[in-house]
């Protein structure tokens, strides 16, 4: 038997091949409304005899726990960052592959519990492009790789996503087309040209394959920039005692509150006295008041509520002109209205970034968007406001299908693991 693993920035699935035959995905969460689908999130409670919680146990046992602890999501999106070697948990520092190998272990251990068996072949997806940077691509994989060994695989081949998408999609194919696969996920945006028929796939039929990193995570950080950092001091105003200036919040500093990775880097010793300075520096009392609103963020380790404040905002502009992002905590209040037209310029920097990924992606394939017989769209951002405008700028509605959106990779994986 071989596992064909799925593992996402937002979500992972797990499927399995036996001597051939593609067997039911593993209920990974049965606690979730999807069961086949377990949220890559990590609970760790600030005791140290307590067990590590995933997906949806990991957030209720956060709440539980009066969101004391350790909550990690989206911590593959540091696989290819060369200076992240690690994180502290109730003192020690754990290695981000040994982070990672955690919550793959996990994923094993489950499967291995509803087969009754060990397996320890799989084969793993992986995004187009973990880095636009060649030596940070290939270190991502090789900690990916590193990971999956610790979590106790022996056997391990990696397959690109959209590829593995394209695998599933070609079985509905009736006569040979050339399908854009577009995957957008939490962390990336990842596509594939690529010549399919119910022929036998031949790796020449992938006419090419790109991708950045970026894709709904972004979005939800563009959101967090523009329209709820400022109530967390990222727009403060201050002047150091004897000083004639009047200075900001530095970039930098308020740029680690974008991301649910990053806010934690806010918490440094240094930047805990750096802010605790300039809120005593502050020009008026809303300023105070929200660098106030940005401690109990901190103290309490919010990121990950208030960001799924934003993310329902951003899911609701799918298919309404305007919402409101709401949050509320105990010293915390936010209300922020959003229009279409607000997200569209908030994020407007990363959608063009992300589909001039897929221009480029075109583009090596020697096509012009006529070319394309059908645009196959996966993953959950696909759903997105943005990305649907952007698709329809390029290609005619007729073309675009979205089809499972978060089981068609895992589902793709399985196709190629029969031949493996």
């Amino acid at each position: 038997m071989i596992y064909a693993i799925d593992f996402g920035t937002s979500n992972s699935l797990l499927g399995a091949v036996d001597q051939g035959k593609i067997m039911p995905l593993v209920a990974l969460d049965p606690d979730a409304s999807n069961p086949e689908v377990l949220r890559s999130l990590m609970y760790f409670p600030q005791s140290k005899n307590a067990q590590a919680s995933f997906g949806t146990q990991a957030i209720q046992n956060y709440l539980d726990d009066s969101m004391n602890g350790r909550f990690l999501k989206s911590f593959k999106r540091f696989l290819p960052q060369q200076n992240f070697d690690g994180t502290l948990l109730n003192g020690k520092l754990v290695s981000l592959e040994e982070l990672i190998a955690r919550f793959l272990r996990e994923m094993r251990d489950r499967a291995n519990a509803f087969f009754k068996r060990d397996v320890d072949s799989v084969l793993l997806g992986r995004p187009a492009r973990f880095s636009e940077d060649d030596q940070l691509d290939k270190l991502a994989q090789l900690r990916l790789q590193n990971a999956a060994e610790l979590a106790g695989f022996k056997n391990i081949q990696f397959l690109e996503e959209p590829v593995a998408a394209a695998y599933r999609f070609k079985n509905e194919l009736t006569q040979e087309q050339i399908v854009l696969v577009a995957d957008f996920g939490g962390g990336t945006s990842d596509f594939t040209v690529i010549k399919l028929s119910s022929k036998p796939f031949r790796q020449e039929d992938v006419l090419a394959v790109g991708g950045v990193p970026l894709a709904g995570d972004s979005f939800d950080g563009a959101l967090m920039q523009h329209r709820v950092a400022p109530n967390f001091g990222s727009e403060v105003e201050y002047q150091i005692p004897m000083s004639k200036n009047i200075l900001r919040m530095p970039k930098g500093l308020s740029a680690y509150l974008n991301s649910t990775a990053h806010i934690n880097f806010l918490k440094t010793p240094e930047n805990r006295e750096f802010l605790k300075k300039v809120k005593s520096w502050s020009l008026n009392v809303n300023d105070a008041k929200h660098l106030f609103q940005l401690e109990i963020l901190l103290e309490n380790q919010l990121g990950f509520s208030v960001f799924e404040a934003i993310e329902l905002a951003k899911r609701n502009l799918s298919d309404h002109s305007k919402t409101q992002i709401e949050y509320s905590y105990p010293g915390i209040k936010i209300s922020e209205s959003v229009t279409q037209a607000n997200f569209r310029k908030d994020a407007a920097s990363e959608s063009a970034k992300i589909f001039s990924g897929l221009d480029d992606t075109i583009e090596k394939a020697g096509l012009k968007f006529s070319q394309i017989d059908r645009v196959c769209c996966t993953g959950g951002t696909a759903k997105s406001l943005l990305v649907r405008e952007g698709l329809l700028k390029r290609f005619p509605e007729e073309k675009l299908e979205g089809f499972r959106f978060f089981s068609s990779i895992v589902e793709g994986l399985c196709e190629r693991a029969k031949n493996l």
